[in-house]
């Protein structure tokens, strides 16, 4: 594909400086506009442009996997894993690879933490059994923003969520008080789990959980895989937005947060753990 795109994107500059710019051999390129065009090329190039428009779409973090699921599908276009992967190459496409999240977890060791419900066992059998919470931050030119997350753990759906320019015990409570709002749960049947930071052992906190019903739950102190839905979200959100820009404000990272969850993450993006459906799409799954 990238011999086409010489030819259509480069007419006015010579054939030489394209190919090595592109790293392609010259003498490969007029071998290929020698030969005829088979139907198999104008499959590829068909499904290329298909591609890109996936690619673009999930805002150039799909790689080869989230692509082929969504030509599977959204498309209902059937193809091979390997000719998605090779399609992607000779289009320079490529996903968003993970890296390790710094944490912030502040622990106040004067308090009393909840026993672990939960053991590592983060795959519940239906919605609301099981929510998942956590705390991070990132920097902006006016100052640091932080952002708790509430997320179910049965769809990786974010059920609550805040944002504030500090990490007091308002920020974590507000971000339950959301997914209560939006949830409704049952008293005493769904586990509300987090690590041992002072925002989840704080006083309202605790009052806040015991008043909607819902039952505390701690891993242990200082490892990330008591808690590592929340961490794999975090990562996700890091990769696909807070590194991709420089935030002038905490304004613009909030308006950039709320956009990520309630448009991208929540009801479009595909999810490995949700068969690649998207969390929303994975619970009306469940529910029909």
């Amino acid at each position: 594909m990238i011999h086409t795109f010489i030819i259509r994107a480069c007419t006015d500059l010579p054939v030489s400086v394209c190919c090595r710019v592109m790293r392609v051999s010259t003498s490969g390129f007029y071998a290929w506009q020698a030969r005829p065009v088979t139907d198999k090329d104008l499959d590829d190039a068909y499904l290329s442009n298909t591609i890109v428009d996936i690619w673009t779409m999930s805002r150039r973090s799909y790689g080869s996997p989230r692509v082929h699921a969504e030509l599977r599908l959204g498309e209902d276009i059937r193809c091979s894993r390997k000719r998605v992967e090779r399609l992607m190459r000779q289009a320079g496409l490529s996903g968003i690879y993970r890296r390790r999240r710094r944490g912030c977890t502040r622990r106040d060791l004067a308090a009393q933490p909840s026993d672990d419900l939960v053991n590592r066992a983060f795959n519940p059998a239906e919605p609301d059994q099981l929510w998942v919470m956590d705390v991070t931050e990132h920097p902006t030119a006016d100052g640091k923003a932080y952002l708790a997350v509430v997320l179910d753990a049965f769809s990786r759906r974010v059920v609550g969520w805040s944002i504030a320019d500090h990490m007091r015990q308002e920020l974590v409570v507000d971000a339950l008080q959301m997914a209560i709002w939006r949830r409704r749960p049952p008293a005493g049947q769904t586990v509300a789990h987090s690590d041992h930071g002072s925002t989840y052992t704080s006083w309202a906190f605790g009052r806040r959980l015991r008043g909607a019903g819902l039952l505390g739950s701690m891993g242990s102190v200082g490892d990330c895989f008591d808690n590592a839905v929340a961490e794999s979200f975090f990562g996700t959100l890091q990769l696909e937005l807070l590194d991709e820009h420089r935030w002038e404000s905490r304004q613009q990272l909030a308006q950039a947060i709320f956009e990520w969850i309630e448009a991208w993450y929540n009801p479009k993006r595909r999810h490995s753990y949700c068969q690649m459906l998207s969390p929303v799409d994975y619970e009306a799954a469940h529910a029909a």
